[in-house]
């Protein structure tokens, strides 16, 4: 009995003694295969990280790397400098190169606007194409566009492209734009279109706008949109404001000849602002609007228009 016991007892033994060789025989093999997993984990993220430093551009087919996009980026940054000052030629020498080491939305849009600067508007067109082509919410490619657009009298098609960029801006902003410069703009096209109502509202809107400066000349062409529905008295407040926009303004233009332009808007806007004043029945004011872009001309040394407000004057008294 006692040995059947004991047999019993060993073969218990050696099934339990298998069952642990066979248990830690698996968890040996899942180690191992965990093990693995882990491995090719951390070897393939470190060859995809590896990988995040090139690409294959969709427009060129051509592979970019690290080294090609900080070359691309020294040709930018000269071009930027050119542009500034004035060598368009020079600058899109280096467009070109950075061009062809990284066909990027922003670099066609520099070149565009040096094409644009030089004249030469198909090329610069061609390249705010494919700017929006590579880069659907490029809002400078569309501002831009819009320019270029309003330079050829292409009105409508100008209009589509600042609305473009009006969107573009909400949703992907950019640094070179702000939403007050580019409701001033649509309001100019709006004018041109002699849409009244259009160009009121959106001058509103580019004033009520926090971010720029403010110009004279929105308020000056509010006030034409004003005097084409009728509204004389809001088209005299807003020469009035135009005016001392100009004088807050003109110390500070960096040259005397900008500064002379400048006196001359404001000899224009007195002049105007004493026509709707004779239209409503204000002489007085009439009166005093036209002595004042009088000593305007007087300072500028104007003769024509010191002889024409003269007579002008001369009519009222």
């Amino acid at each position: 009995m006692k040995k059947i016991k004991n047999t019993k007892k060993t073969k218990s033994t050696s099934v339990a003694s298998k069952a642990v060789q066979n248990s830690c025989c698996v968890w040996s093999w899942s180690i191992y295969a965990y093990w693995f997993i882990i491995l090719f984990f951390i070897a393939s993220t470190f060859y995809i990280l590896g990988r995040s430093h090139e690409f294959t551009h969709p427009r060129t087919n051509v592979t970019v790397t690290e080294e090609i996009l900080a070359q691309a980026d020294d040709y930018i940054a000269t071009a930027k400098e050119k542009l500034i000052a004035g060598d368009m030629d020079a600058a899109i020498t280096d467009l070109n190169a950075a061009i062809d080491a990284n066909a990027a939305s922003n670099t066609y849009t520099l070149r565009g606007e040096a094409y644009m600067q030089i004249g030469d508007y198909q090329k610069a067109l061609s390249d705010f194409d494919s700017a929006l082509e590579i880069d659907g919410m490029n809002a400078v490619a569309f501002y831009d566009r819009s320019l270029l657009n309003a330079r050829l009298e292409n009105y409508d098609a100008a209009l589509t492209d600042i609305n473009n960029a009006l969107a573009a801006q909400s949703m992907k902003p950019s640094e070179v734009l702000n939403l007050r410069d580019l409701y001033a703009k649509r309001g100019q096209l709006n004018l041109w279109l002699k849409n009244w109502q259009g160009a009121v509202a959106d001058y509103t809107n580019s004033l009520a706008r926090t971010e720029g400066s403010i110009s004279a000349n929105v308020y000056a062409e509010r006030a034409e949109a004003y005097t084409a529905l009728g509204e004389y008295e809001n088209a005299i407040n807003d020469y009035t404001s135009a005016v001392r926009i100009i004088s807050e303004q003109i110390q500070a233009a960096p040259t005397q000849d900008m500064r002379e332009e400048q006196s001359s808007n404001a000899m224009s806007y007195f002049e105007k602002s004493a026509a709707l004043n004779l239209n409503i029945g204000n002489v007085d004011a009439a009166r005093t609007d036209l002595e004042s872009a009088f000593a305007i001309a007087v300072a500028l040394n104007d003769e024509e228009s010191m002889s024409r407000l003269q007579n002008l004057l001369s009519d009222l008294n």
